[in-house]
């Protein structure tokens, strides 16, 4: 039995904010019903890639779902929309601020026939004056100031190589249900939870939006360099490059300790994590000399081993690989189609994995006769 059996979730999202928290939300046991149109979430679009002529990015974030194909046109249909939301605990939609309004299936309309529905909204700008923009990812990226931390400081500014904000605001929106849902269980009242992108983006910011707000500094793109720690970034070796970190001043020593340079820790312009981010330029040429005498697979096992944080740059594959040799078994088998697994351990309450992505309206001649039974 997975943490949410027995919940059922009514999803009217598509794309990756959505689909992606429901998905989470459906490992831990929860019974996922997947509105959509009849031509099908987006993703089944986007590709390549593809496994078996069906897009992986479609893939990768509708396991353990039902699907029903409706049309909001049909009448008949919106009244089966609106079945599934009177009966659903609940309700998660990124329709555009507003957009469900006139097919009855708005917060205020569900929430007076289902009054103890957690009902979920996802928008990119929220529903004042930026309801109407549209939720890109990538527009988030832009107008966040995430691409004007990200490439080099000479070059241009560069999207994150995922769609970083639309994972988070799934992640939030999953967060303030399941809080939600611990509301409802000691007062038995649903409520309306709304997170956006732009807000998820700031927030996911941290110590960038954090030194803005609090500090008046506006950061610039680094490169791979941080504002604020030294080193923590790719160094050369021998053979390419590897990412050293020290992360506090004991991290420090032991990497002086592992390439034999037992004097820097003492020396003033290096003692504290301050005095080697301001004098990282006389740093860095004292390090890449010890660095380049071998190879970057070496440095990795024996610095790792002292206790220094360093990683290879890996491809996917080189990730997955490794997640394999330290036992997360990242890779799960469902029903035929590899998946990641769900990234979170119960000691009692395992995700399963019981359905593979759903073909479209796959469920729903067997969810409308469900809904028609009472």
């Amino acid at each position: 039995m997975g943490a949410l059996d027995g919940l059922l979730v009514a999803d009217f999202s598509r794309i990756l904010a959505g689909p992606y928290a429901t998905m989470l939300l459906a490992d831990l046991g929860a019974t996922v019903v997947k509105v959509e149109s009849p031509g099908g979430d987006d993703t089944r679009t986007w590709m390549p890639p593809v496994r078996d002529g069906i897009s992986t990015y479609y893939l990768g974030i509708n396991r353990n779902k039902r699907s029903i194909a409706l049309d909001l046109k049909d009448p008949a249909d919106v009244r089966v929309a609106q079945r599934l939301a009177h009966r659903a605990d609940v309700m998660i939609e990124n329709f555009r601020p507003g957009g469900l309004r006139r097919f009855g299936l708005d917060y205020d309309t569900v929430t007076a026939a289902n009054p103890g529905i957690v009902y979920a909204s996802i928008s990119g700008f929220g529903t004042g004056a930026g309801a109407n923009y549209p939720g890109y990812d990538l527009m988030v990226q832009a107008i966040s100031g995430l691409m004007s931390l990200t490439g080099d400081p000479d070059g241009p500014p560069y999207r994150a190589g995922i769609s970083v904000f639309d994972v988070m605001a799934g992640l939030h929106a999953n967060i303030g249900i399941l809080a939600a849902l611990h509301h409802r269980a000691g007062t038995g009242a649903g409520q309306h939870v709304e997170v956006n992108l732009l807000s998820s983006a700031l927030s996911g910011l941290v110590n960038h939006s954090s030194g803005y707000v609090a500090g008046g500094t506006v950061p610039f793109r680094m490169g791979n360099a941080h504002p604020s720690l030294f080193p923590y970034e790719p160094l050369p070796t021998s053979d390419g490059e590897l990412i050293v970190i020290a992360g506090n001043d004991g991290q420090f020593r032991k990497l002086c300790q592992v390439l034999d340079l037992p004097g820097l820790p003492d020396d003033p312009r290096f003692g504290r994590n301050q005095d080697r981010t301001a004098n990282r330029e006389e740093l860095r040429p004292l390090l890449v000399e010890r660095l380049s005498k071998r190879t970057k697979d070496e440095w990795f096992r024996e610095l790792l081993a002292a206790g220094v944080p360093c990683a290879p740059i890996n491809t996917i594959d080189g990730g997955v690989a490794l997640a394999e040799e330290l036992g997360l078994d990242p890779v799960v088998d469902v029903g035929g189609v590899p998946g990641v697994r769900n990234p979170i351990t119960f000691s009692d309450t395992p995700a399963g994995y019981r359905l593979p992505p759903p073909g479209l309206d796959e469920h729903g001649e067997e969810i409308r006769a469900w809904l028609m039974e009472d």
